[in-house]
């Protein structure tokens, strides 16, 4: 019995523990349960963006906690179905040995005369001693496999329960997005810097040839360029800023595009209508359609810096305008899933096979220095995604 049951015990706890790395790493059912509470968080904090005294604000942090939710929960459902896949996997390749080990157990739980040595009384004592080295072992991985199905369990569970979850966070962050844009386009009182000359600027935006000639004749304009000192100081925060949209960075600085083009700045890839918010105070010098970058807000945070945020699909603000850090200057283009069935089987589907293939839209980001461009990448913290 003992060179019997020795290779089975040893077997099936190898099969059970080759899965034990993953949850060691990370819990998936912690990510998805923290993911759920971060929506309804959410949920609450847009109920009590309608009593805030600064609701533009308030409604910017609670879009941005619903992106951050969503993508949590993203994150831990990919995680969900790779743990359930490699307890599936482990359960499946050693099939044949769970079922020994339940024998085994099933028989050591009969009535004690089945254990009765046909030898006599000296066998029955051996074959009990060999019973009281291995029961432990067979106690301990029955235990083990328990846990596991339990765990599997428990994993589907949340599965089921995300689709609510998601339904809910989905409608949620559609209603913050819709109330942002119009508590946005209510506000009178804006402060201001300068007020942008209509003729002018549509004469450069007409003569501007690329991105480089139009910057360069927004900071030929000695008025607007002194308006922004009074700005806090820029280059002080080198390395410390926030990413302004929740993605990833697909392309760095100089690196050619998929079309072959080679643009100084960074191409970040988002999910469609993320929010995009300016990393620190800054003055509105441009908002509209430029050139073959789509819609383009152009800031200045001052110290002769111009930040470029292209690829746009919703612009806020208006030229001149004074945002202060964090202040939303638009939304992503493209339409997210609307939380019918169809749109959560597309949202499932990408959480499971973490392709990225639900970052659709892309925003170009470029930092120029009296007209030169520098490489973003050293001014920003790590991204947030």
């Amino acid at each position: 019995m003992r060179r019997t049951l020795q290779p089975l015990i040893a077997g099936v706890g190898l099969a059970l523990c080759a899965v034990l790395p993953v949850q060691a790493q990370t819990d998936p059912s912690h990510t998805a349960r923290a993911a759920m509470a971060m929506l309804e968080e959410a949920t609450i904090a847009l109920q009590e963006a309608e009593k805030s005294g600064d609701r533009i604000a308030a409604l910017t942090q609670t879009v941005q906690a619903y992106e951050e939710g969503l993508s949590s929960l993203r994150t831990g459902l990919r995680r969900i179905n790779l743990r359930e896949a490699a307890l599936q996997a482990a359960f499946d390749a050693e099939s044949d040995r769970l079922g020994q080990l339940l024998g085994v157990l099933q028989t050591i739980g009969k009535a004690p005369a089945l254990l009765v040595h046909p030898s006599g009384p000296v066998g029955t004592a051996r074959s009990g001693m060999i019973l009281s080295e291995v029961t432990p072992a067979l106690q301990a991985q029955a235990e083990d496999l328990r846990a596991r199905l339990e765990e599997q369990r428990t994993l589907r569970a949340l599965q089921e329960s995300a689709v609510e979850t998601l339904q809910a966070g989905l409608a949620g962050v559609q209603e913050a997005r819709f109330e942002l844009s119009l508590a946005i386009a209510r506000r009178t009182e804006l402060p201001r810097r300068f007020i942008a000359d209509e003729a002018r600027m549509k004469t450069l935006v007409e003569s501007a040839d690329t991105l480089a000639s139009f910057a360069q004749g927004l900071m030929s304009d000695p008025d607007a360029t002194a308006s922004a000192t009074s700005l806090p100081s820029f280059q002080s925060v080198r390395g410390r800023l926030e990413m302004p949209v929740l993605g990833r960075v697909i392309r760095g600085f100089g690196e050619r595009d998929a079309a072959g083009i080679q643009r100084p700045g960074l191409i970040v890839a988002t999910r469609p209508l993320s929010i995009v918010t300016t990393p620190w105070p800054a003055t509105i010098r441009y908002l509209g359609p430029l050139l073959d970058y789509g819609n383009v807000a152009i800031l200045e945070p001052g110290d002769g810096y111009l930040l470029v945020f292209a690829g746009l699909g919703q612009l806020y603000g208006d030229v001149g305008e004074v945002l202060s850090e964090g202040a939303p200057v638009g939304l992503m283009g493209g339409a997210e899933p609307s939380g019918e069935a169809e749109g959560d089987q597309a949202f499932l589907i990408a959480a499971e096979e973490g392709t990225g293939a639900e970052r659709t839209e892309t925003l170009y980001i470029e930092l120029r220095k009296d007209g030169t461009p520098v490489d973003p990448t050293n001014w920003f913290a790590a991204g947030k995604d």
